[in-house]
């Protein structure tokens, strides 16, 4: 099989927000470039971001491609539609999500990715926290096709899939199977949705994650590299936290096994960052 994809949708009416939810402020980025940068650590394959026609779009991670939606005004299926057509040259299947999951943790998508390759089904849909969430689901990008097809018929409803194609479904309990998951997602926050003012303040005066930081030959300093836990939504912040800089002198291995120094880079619960210093061959 080949990699997995990731697909995020950027555009939307916003209309609850009253702004485009793509742009908003978070931890010194914003929502778009926290959600593609997070697929892009977390899954194998190419991540693109589909915006509606005509949309600007802040900044994105490097590696991230922009696909344009062709038809502005047809709902999120014909954003999905646009983002696996994009990925279908490359992969087999895609995490499909929407900008506006502050709270998305790499367990959730990798225990959906390995729901949908676990069934012969061409859609893995969770039905997480009492909802089904189709923007927050495991799609075959061979459904592309079929899904414009349907909306050329005039069905535009994201729910208008389970009629027409094999789809299975993780309900909270399944999902929390996962041991990686119900320990760091056990309420299952990946799935909530930013879609008020109200909500935006709530999400930003959340406390940010608890993460594990160590510092190795000259940044240790007297502490030596022992691990210290703190709260950081970023690589910058944690850098920032134990009194490094992300420049030319200094990377940091994220899990140990993704070496960077994009101080923008999401950080979740659970994470385990290295400082190294660059001079010395880090």
């Amino acid at each position: 099989m080949r990699s997995a994809a990731g697909v995020v949708l950027a555009g939307g009416r916003s209309t609850r927000m009253g702004r485009p939810k793509a742009g908003l402020a978070w931890h010194g980025s914003t929502f778009l470039y926290r959600t593609a940068a997070l697929l892009g650590r977390t899954v194998d394959g190419p991540v693109v971001v589909v915006a509606a026609p005509g949309q600007t779009l802040p900044e994105l991670p490097a590696g991230v491609a922009v696909v344009e939606d062709p038809v502005e005004g047809l709902g999120p299926m014909q954003g999905v539609a646009a983002g696996l057509a994009a990925v279908a040259d490359r992969s087999d299947t895609a995490f499909v999500c929407s900008t506006d999951m502050p709270f998305l943790h790499p367990a959730f998508v990798r225990r959906v990715l390995r729901g949908l390759n676990d069934t012969k089904a061409d859609m893995l849909l969770p039905f997480a926290r009492g909802f089904r969430q189709p923007l927050a689901a495991g799609y075959r990008t061979s459904l592309a096709e079929l899904i414009t097809k349907l909306i050329g018929e005039g069905d535009l409803r994201p729910g208008m899939l389970v009629k027409h194609c094999e789809v299975a479904q993780l309900d909270d309990a399944q999902l929390l199977d996962d041991s990686a998951l119900k320990r760091l997602d056990p309420d299952l926050e990946s799935v909530l949705n930013i879609n008020t003012p109200e909500d935006y303040d709530a999400a930003r005066n959340r406390p940010s994650p608890t993460v594990t930081v160590e510092r190795f030959g000259a940044l240790a300093g007297q502490g030596g590299h022992r691990p210290v836990d703190i709260q950081a939504a970023t690589l910058g912040a944690a850098a920032e936290r134990v009194g490094l800089e992300l420049n030319r002198h200094v990377v940091a291995a994220v899990n140990g096994d993704q070496v960077t120094r994009d101080a923008k880079l999401p950080l979740v619960a659970g994470d385990s960052v290295a400082f190294l210093s660059a001079d010395a061959g880090g």
